[in-house]
């Protein structure tokens, strides 16, 4: 049988073989086991040059961690989103109020053009021009042009007396209370467009603003105390008269007809409505002339007149030169009455002689415009009619 440690010796030199030369303690591979020692070498001894690459675990080790990667990298090379919007340039277009602020001016809306006024005649309920087509300028206290007013001619006064004929039977068949009620309806509405008149007043007559209000406040007030009139006039101009037998004998006043009214060129709103008013609410219908120099506040009236409760034909407004209009209307066969007030004193001789030629009644009258007015107007067109009546029948 062969020696156990004969059998152990080969295995024990093919591990050796296998597992190559061993290292020392500096590193280096051991030498052959046979063979003389090699003489040392004169050169400088051997430097293992450096390894390119350190072990895992040096690798490992020299890294730093990851939480200190993140923090020293550098920052990135685009800013965040937050950054980017906060530091964008603003946007190069405006924003809409910036863009409308800065609109050229030929963006911009056209300056409004205002609506000039028509003046015209009031015949019938109705607006019309002057038959002949002609106007006149209107000027303002300070010379500035107002508007053109109509310039009735002859042909329209004698249209207008033909429209406030149709009208007399209706306006003073109306009963008293009635036309009262009415009168005051005209009261409010001028009430409503105080504003306005006081404006044409400015304009017309050069008042201050105080004092074209205090003029509208009294063109108002003095319509308000003509419209109590109506059902209270027959008690003072009427009477039941004492007489010598058995009769009833009573005095009753009754509405002349057709009254034409040449009104005073100033106070122009004031002065009209003084003069017209109490012939109205006696139960007339009027014909007006409006101021010459002041005709508008006269035609505002009349669209007053117009929307109110008044009977088309009650009123009639002409404007237009009095000396051509006037010496018609004296004339005029269906005119009942004229009140000359508004015609100077030298000019109302030639026409009371045109006035005798149907026996109408003439009314003058200077008066202050200011002072509390009186039944007075009112009298002058009414005609008294007796009655007779014989007792127990």
């Amino acid at each position: 049988m062969p020696d156990r440690a004969g059998t152990k010796r080969p295995a024990r030199a093919a591990a050796a073989k296998q597992a190559g030369p061993k290292r020392g303690a500096s590193g280096s591979a051991a030498g052959p086991p046979a063979g003389p020692a090699a003489p040392p070498e004169t050169g400088p001894p051997e430097t293992a040059p450096p390894e390119s690459a350190p072990p895992e675990t040096a690798r490992r080790e020299t890294a730093p961690p990851e939480s200190a990667r993140r923090e020293t990298a550098p920052p990135e090379s685009a800013p965040p989103e937050s950054a980017r919007r906060e530091t964008a340039p603003p946007e190069t277009a405006p924003p809409e109020s910036a863009r409308r602020e800065t609109a050229p001016p030929s963006a911009a809306q056209p300056a409004r053009l205002g609506i000039r006024k028509t003046y015209k005649l009031f015949i019938g309920g109705a607006f019309p021009r002057s038959e002949s087509g002609r106007s006149y300028p209107v000027t303002g206290a300070d010379g500035a042009l107002l508007a053109h007013a109509a310039r009735a001619s002859r042909k329209d006064a004698r249209d207008v007396v033909t429209a406030a004929r149709a009208a007399v039977g209706k306006w003073s068949g109306a009963t008293a209370y009635n036309r009262g009620q009415v009168l005051y309806r005209v009261a409010e509405l001028l009430e409503g467009r105080a504003a306005q008149f006081a404006c044409d007043c400015v304009n017309a007559e050069g008042l201050s603003a105080a004092a074209a209000q205090q003029e509208v406040a009294a063109a108002i007030d003095r319509w308000v105390w003509y419209a109590g009139w109506p059902d209270k006039i027959a008690q003072v101009a009427g009477a039941a008269n004492p007489v010598a037998g058995p009769y009833f004998n009573f005095s009753v006043p009754e509405p002349t007809g057709v009254v034409a009214v040449v009104a005073p060129a100033r106070p122009s709103l004031l002065g009209l409505v003084s003069v017209l008013a109490p012939v109205i609410a006696t139960g007339n219908t009027a014909v007006v002339v409006a101021s010459e120099a002041h005709p508008l506040p006269s035609v505002t009236l009349a669209e007053v007149l117009a929307t109110s409760d008044v009977p088309a034909g009650v009123v009639n407004v002409l404007t237009g030169f009095t000396a051509e209009l006037a010496p018609v209307l004296a004339g005029h066969m269906d005119v009942n009455a004229i009140d000359l007030t508004g015609v100077a004193p030298a000019g109302r001789g030639e026409l009371e002689r045109l006035a005798a030629g149907n026996v109408k009644r003439v009314f003058a009258a200077d008066e202050d415009w200011a002072a509390p007015p009186g039944p007075r107007r009112m009298l002058a067109f009414l005609e008294t009619k007796t009655v007779w009546h014989p007792v127990g029948i």
